[in-house]
C-alpha cells in the first residue's frame, strides 16, 4: 500500500520511508548509511536524545505529521518507526 503524505516528497512506500529514515539516522550519527541496521534500536546505534528530537522535527517537516517527542523510544527501530508512520499517515 502506498500513501501520499501531504507536503511530502515521499511517496509513502515502506521501502522509501525506510531508506529516508536510514539516511537521516546516518546523517545524525555522521556515518555511512550502509552501517545503519534498520532492526537495531536507535539507542544501540548511538542516537542520543537531541538527535531523536531532531528526527521528530524532520518527520513533521517531511511528512506533515505531528509526532510525539518520545517517538524514537515508542518505536525504537527504523522498521518499527516506518510501519508506525505509514499507518499514521494512512489514517490522517
Amino acid at each position: 500500500m502506498e500513501v501520499h503524505m501531504s507536503g511530502s516528497t515521499l511517496t509513502g512506500s515502506h521501502e522509501e520511508l525506510r531508506t529516508w529514515l536510514i539516511g537521516r539516522i546516518a546523517e545524525y550519527l555522521e556515518t555511512d548509511a550502509a552501517k545503519i541496521d534498520p532492526n537495531l534500536t536507535f539507542e544501540a546505534q548511538g542516537l542520543d536524545s537531541m538527535a531523536a528530537l531532531t528526527l521528530c522535527d524532520d518527520i513533521e517537516d517531511e511528512m506533515g505529521l505531528v509526532v510525539e517527542p518520545t517517538l524514537a523510544w515508542d518505536h525504537p527501530t527504523i522498521d518499527a518507526l516506518a510501519g508506525f508512520l505509514l499507518k499514521t499517515a494512512a489514517e490522517a
